[in-house]
């Protein structure tokens, strides 16, 4: 079961912290596996792609716009290459910015281009940001 510290901390009368709160849990049986530590996604943002299309170069790769919110590029959508075979016009997924470092591929990325197409960022899939949890 998944919960989180302000959720307990709402239903236990306690001001003790995470590493207590765990310590405590397993005290009385209730096994912790691990603690995600949000802080390490703040890099990576929620993003929808507004629209999908062919890479010019490219048969296995797509030209998105990616809306990534007011505070990203004054608004504007950002372009992206992709090569994930389901990213599609519609699509709200993960986005790392250039800077982001994605612990995933061991890789901080930058603004680059792709087979000729400048890319401004990455849509994530599952494996990119799964090696940010903590244990």
């Amino acid at each position: 079961m998944k919960f989180t510290l302000s959720w307990l901390k709402d239903h236990l009368d306690t001001e003790a912290g995470l590493d207590e709160i765990c310590e405590r849990l397993t005290m009385i049986g209730l096994e912790v596996e691990s603690v995600d530590d949000r802080a390490a996604f703040a890099p990576f943002r929620i993003a929808r792609v507004i629209s999908a299309g062919q890479h010019p170069d490219a048969d296995r790769l797509k030209l998105l716009s990616v809306d990534a919110g007011p505070d990203v590029n004054e608004g504007k959508p950002l372009q992206i290459v992709c090569g994930a075979p389901n990213a599609r016009q519609g699509l709200v997924g993960v986005l790392a910015l250039p800077g982001t470092y994605v612990p995933g591929i061991d890789t901080t990325l930058s603004v680059g281009k792709i087979r000729g197409v400048e890319s401004f960022g990455m849509m994530c899939s599952e494996r990119e940001p799964r090696t940010l949890r903590g244990a």
